[in-house]
């Protein structure tokens, strides 16, 4: 079972970093109608997103600058980022190597059992397939937004 969810986290990541690194980054920064953030906010946010999930981001985890809870944290925006924020190619990096560190995790430790249950989910191993599903989940927004971008820019 763990394993195939390594597995399953590696071949999700793989298309997700595929997907992001032949964008043009100049679509990257564009806002469509109808959607309430860019394509860098997902690629920040499935970043973080699984730094919290995997790592217990920002408490337990140092690996990412605290920063990144006030740019990509769930509820935040481009509109309002003040300051460095982290280019595109720098957050695909990080992916990398957060991908790296995901591969490190102890098999065992996906049977532990949360002190705290998350959405129902009870033990690591469940946040973990949850936090693969989050991932597909932005992708699909991230193909949805370049398809609208270079459609209304072909115009």
């Amino acid at each position: 079972m763990s394993e195939l969810l390594f597995k399953h986290f590696e071949l999700t990541r793989s298309f997700f970093l595929k997907n992001v690194d032949a964008l043009d980054e100049s679509i990257t920064e564009v806002q469509p109608e109808g959607f309430n953030n860019t394509i860098h906010w997902h690629v920040g946010h499935v970043l973080t997103v699984a730094e919290q999930f995997m790592f217990g981001f920002p408490k337990k985890s140092n690996s990412l600058p605290e920063k990144y809870m006030e740019l990509f944290a769930t509820g935040t925006k481009p509109a309002d980022w003040q300051g460095d924020v982290p280019s595109v190619s720098e957050l695909s990096a990080q992916l990398k190597e957060q991908m790296k560190r995901i591969k490190e995790i102890p098999a065992e430790s996906l049977n532990e059992k949360l002190k705290n249950p998350f959405l129902g989910l009870e033990t690591f191993g469940e946040v973990a397939n949850f936090a693969i599903f989050h991932e597909a989940n932005h992708l699909g927004q991230i193909h949805a937004m370049k398809r609208v971008i270079v459609t209304a820019s072909a115009k």
